[in-house]
C-alpha cells in the first residue's frame, strides 16, 4: 500500500521496487501525470534483463479486444523478463477493469495507468493505495524548489545558465502544468540561440508586458463570468500571434491560485493576510479583481474549473492545430461555471 505525495515521486521512480507491479499516476498537472507514468515505466522496464518492452495502450486498443491488456501482462516474452503495459485511463479502462486486474495479486507484468484528477474516495485511486503491490503518485503543478530544479535542469540539458534576475521572472510565469512548462523553457532556450547566458532582458522578450496584460484580461473575464468579452479578448489576443497554449498556462496559474486564496480564508484567514502570503506577490493591478473572484467561486466550483483547465491542456497537446479551439471552449466554460 503505497500513496505517493507529489514531492516524493521523483525519488519513487528513480529507485522502482520490485514488489510494486501496479503504478498510478493522477493528479491536476497533465502535463506532468504523462511525464511520470512515461517514466515511471521506464525506470521499471529498465529493471528487466534484458530490459521489458514498454507497450502503450488506450481505449481504442480495446474495441476489438477487450482483454489486450490482461493478455498483454500474463504473456512472458521470449527473452525473458517482465512486459510492462502504459495504459491510458478512460471509457473502457476504467476503474472496474484496473480493480479485476490489480486486486488478486502481484501482476505477472508491470501495469502503470496514467489517470487524471481523482479524489481520495474514486474508486481507481483507491484500488492502487490499498493494494500492497501497487503505488499511487499524485501529480500536481510544482511549485518552489521543484519548479526551480526543472528550470535547472532544462538549462543544464541546453548548455546555459540564466541570470538570477531572469531565473526569478522566468519561475513566476511558470508551474500550472509540467509539459507546458517544459515548452515555455525551450522557447526561451531557442530564442538565446548560441548564447551560453539568458539574460532578463531575453525573458522579458519572450513574455511581454503587453502580451501579459491581454492575457490577463481573457484570465479576468473569464474568471469573472463575462463570456462575451473573455471570447472578445481570446480573438483579438490569437490574432495577434498570441500562443492559445500560454492563455491556459495562465488560466490554470491563476485558479490554482485563486482555489488557495478561497481554501485559506474558508478555514478562516483573513484575506488581507492570504493575498500578502502569496508568491509571487500578486500584481496591483489585479487585487481587486481578484478580491471579487473570490466571492463568486466556492471550493468545488474551483475544483471543477481546474478540471476542466487541466483537460484542455492535455487535448492542446495532443490535437496541435486546434488549440484555437480547445482554448475557446476552456474560456467559455469557466466564464459559464462562474456565474
Amino acid at each position: 500500500m503505497v500513496a505517493v505525495k507529489s514531492h516524493e515521486a521523483e525519488r519513487f521512480i528513480k529507485s522502482p521496487s520490485n514488489a510494486i507491479t501496479a503504478v498510478l499516476t493522477y493528479g491536476t498537472d497533465a502535463g506532468l501525470i504523462a511525464e511520470r507514468a512515461r517514466n515511471a515505466a521506464k525506470a521499471w522496464a529498465a529493471q528487466e534483463n534484458p530490459p521489458s518492452e514498454i507497450i502503450r495502450l488506450d481505449d481504442a486498443d480495446l474495441e476489438s479486444e477487450p482483454d489486450r491488456i490482461a493478455n498483454e501482462l500474463m504473456t512472458i516474452p521470449m527473452f525473458g523478463g517482465r512486459k510492462v503495459v502504459l495504459a491510458t485511463a478512460g471509457r473502457r479502462i476504467n476503474a472496474k477493469l484496473i480493480e479485476e486486474l490489480v486486486r488478486p495479486g502481484p501482476l505477472a507484468g508491470i501495469l502503470v495507468v496514467e489517470a487524471g484528477n481523482l479524489k481520495p474516495s474514486d474508486k481507481m485511486r483507491s484500488v492502487f493505495e490499498k493494494a500492497k503491490h501497487a503505488a499511487a503518485i499524485a501529480c500536481f503543478p510544482d511549485e518552489g524548489r521543484d519548479l526551480g530544479a526543472l528550470v535547472d535542469e532544462e538549462m543544464k540539458a541546453a548548455g546555459k545558465t540564466i541570470a538570477p534576475e531572469a531565473r526569478e521572472v522566468l519561475l513566476a510565469q511558470l508551474g500550472a502544468d509540467r509539459a507546458l512548462s517544459r515548452g515555455e523553457i525551450g522557447k526561451l532556450v531557442l530564442y538565446c540561440g548560441e548564447r551560453n547566458r539568458i539574460e532578463l532582458s531575453d525573458v522579458e522578450a519572450i513574455v511581454s508586458d503587453a502580451s501579459e496584460l491581454n492575457i490577463d484580461r481573457i484570465v479576468n473575464a473569464a474568471a469573472g463570468g463575462q463570456a462575451g468579452p473573455a471570447a472578445r479578448e481570446l480573438a483579438r489576443a490569437l490574432s495577434s500571434g498570441e500562443n492559445a497554449q500560454s492563455v491556459i498556462i495562465a488560466l490554470q496559474r491563476h485558479f490554482l491560485r485563486l482555489h488557495r486564496i478561497v481554501a485559506e480564508t474558508d478555514a478562516g484567514r483573513p484575506l488581507a493576510d492570504v493575498m500578502k502570503s502569496l508568491r509571487p506577490p500578486l500584481h496591483f493591478k489585479q487585487k481587486n479583481a481578484v478580491t471579487a473572484q473570490t466571492r463568486k467561486w466556492s471550493l468545488p466550483k474551483l475544483g471543477r474549473a481546474n478540471e476542466l483547465i487541466s483537460t484542455a491542456a492535455k487535448k492542446s497537446r495532443q490535437t496541435g492545430s486546434r488549440d484555437d479551439l480547445i482554448t475557446e471552449g476552456l474560456v467559455l466554460a469557466l466564464a459559464r461555471l462562474s456565474r
